[in-house]
């Protein structure tokens, strides 16, 4: 007799299937709105005092000011230019890395070693010694952002030159390509999904760290970026603004999951190396 195969998860009904048929910015504006209802809502009944926790309308003021006036502005583009500039370091240092690695076995175990060394240390505990070594100034925030960029990156791209089907790579060398145009028109090009994935996280773990340091040590040039913000709203009382400066945070990280996923489509998606999601 055969046996019955595994129980297939039947498919949701209901209100829960018309939820999924709507169009996907529209979900999402009303899971948007019913977050704000809930923190409107706790802000009325608890009566929370107002140093501690902002209504949403208030912050909605505060937000609109800062852009309008440009402090918001300005500090969000001193943070977005630091941080632009320290994955750019980065990234050349992984894409050296890993192109030495992918030369020979001594820069195989260097990569693996420095990966097992720095990888796993946060950024913002390479900051102290950074201050030590460059001062309380930019340098400092490039080298930590450098620091945790570098690494996600370098295991991605790393792991891309591997996963390469190994009957291309015979072809290129058997058509005599050099090592550089091996790398450069064979490995680079199929590790493309692999290096896209390596960005997105580096640019995760430099945006975290590049606010926290402006949180603790202020260190982003002589207007500040958004981390120190919202440091200086937290000293002076200014509870709106400093919600302003983390709902600016927030709009960056899904704007930028945005360009992220239009990024994968245009390339990896288009191209058949990836499917959509």
């Amino acid at each position: 007799m055969a046996t019955p195969s595994a129980a297939v998860p039947a498919r949701p009904r209901g209100a829960l299937l018309r939820w999924g048929r709507l169009p996907t910015w529209f979900r999402y504006l009303v899971l948007l709105a019913a977050l704000i209802g809930i923190w409107q809502a706790y802000k009325s009944i608890s009566g929370v005092d107002d140093l501690l926790f902002s209504s949403p309308r208030d912050v909605a003021d505060a937000f609109w000011t800062g852009w309008r006036e440009g402090t918001l502005a300005r500090t969000t583009w001193t943070t977005l230019k630091i941080l632009a500039v320290g994955i750019g370091i980065g990234a050349l240092v992984a894409l050296t890395l890993v192109a030495f690695a992918a030369l020979s076995q001594i820069g195989e175990d260097l990569l693996r070693m420095l990966v097992a060394i720095f990888n796993p240390l946060p950024g913002v505990a390479v900051l102290p010694l950074a201050l030590l070594w460059f001062g309380l100034n930019t340098n400092a925030l490039l080298f930590v952002i450098a620091n945790a960029a570098a690494w996600p990156i370098a295991i991605n791209l790393s792991t891309g030159f591997k996963t390469v089907n190994p009957t291309i790579v015979a072809v290129g060398r058997n058509i005599g390509l050099s090592s550089r145009r091996l790398i450069t028109d064979v490995l680079a090009p199929a590790a493309l999904p692999y290096a896209i994935t390596g960005l997105k996280t580096a640019w995760a773990f430099g945006w975290r760290t590049i606010i926290a340091a402006e949180l603790i040590f202020g260190v982003a040039g002589a207007d500040g970026g958004l981390g120190t913000y919202i440091n200086n709203a937290k000293l002076f009382l200014m509870i709106p603004q400093v919600f302003a400066g983390l709902v600016t945070i927030a709009i960056l990280g899904m704007a930028f999951e945005v360009l992220f996923g239009v990024l994968e489509r245009r390339t990896i998606v288009r191209w058949g190396m990836k499917t959509s999601t």
